[in-house]
């Protein structure tokens, strides 16, 4: 029975997994992602970061898991960053910031990429690998100032990339995605049962190992 693990904090992305009828093992990683951004190529585009810190995070996960669980497991790590006006946005680091992105944004697209990487582990070893990214566009409204002020007191948009939610209450101020909606929360749906099947796995046969009590 193939578990699967993880490598994520984020409640969004437990979430899709939940809804999508899965309960994961979720493992955090330690990845210093401003380390490991700082030692890329200035001319890394969003896939290649984007890519590069969810196969980190996958790795160091499946480090140190417990045997018994390293036995037969599927390991997915993910990394989401908005690209717009012709810069990658993570997390803001402060309210400050957080408003002067809105207040830029509103109005306005961006692409999010959103990095995931699959591991495959039997009996501790590593017998599969592989790295994807999916890019979907997300159009934002033009909240007030009032709700962008309420917005920013939540604390919301400090704790996702982009400074915005999907799932949250971000949606308010999201008028439309083109593209896979799951992805903008963190973890695109058919894009790993895509990488699922590389790895010689089902969503049935991952359904019935991790059944959602």
């Amino acid at each position: 029975m193939t578990r699967l693990v993880l490598g994520s904090a984020s409640s969004g992305r437990l979430a899709v997994l939940r809804g999508a009828g899965l309960d994961p093992l979720v493992v955090v990683s330690g990845v210093d992602e401003d380390a490991l951004m700082a030692g890329l190529p200035a001319t890394a585009g969003p896939d290649e970061v984007t890519g590069a810190l969810a196969a980190a995070k996958a790795q160091q996960v499946a480090t140190v898991l417990p045997s018994p669980v390293a036995a037969d497991c599927i390991v997915i790590g993910c990394d989401s960053m908005l690209y717009i006006g012709g810069e990658l946005q993570g997390k803001p680091a402060s309210v400050d910031e957080a408003r002067a992105r809105w207040r830029a944004m509103a109005g306005d697209s961006g692409r999010l990429h959103t990095g995931h990487s699959l591991i495959r582990l039997r009996d501790n070893q590593i017998t599969h690998q592989v790295t994807e990214n999916v890019v979907t566009t997300v159009r934002f409204g033009d909240p007030t100032e009032d709700d962008l002020e309420a917005y920013l007191a939540s604390g919301e948009p400090l704790r996702v990339a982009g400074g915005f939610t999907l799932d949250g209450l971000g949606g308010w101020f999201v008028d439309g995605v083109d593209g896979d909606p799951s992805s903008v929360i963190g973890i695109s749906l058919p894009l790993l049962r895509r990488l699922l099947r590389s790895a010689g796995l089902s969503v049935a046969a991952l359904w019935a190992a991790n059944p959602v009590h």
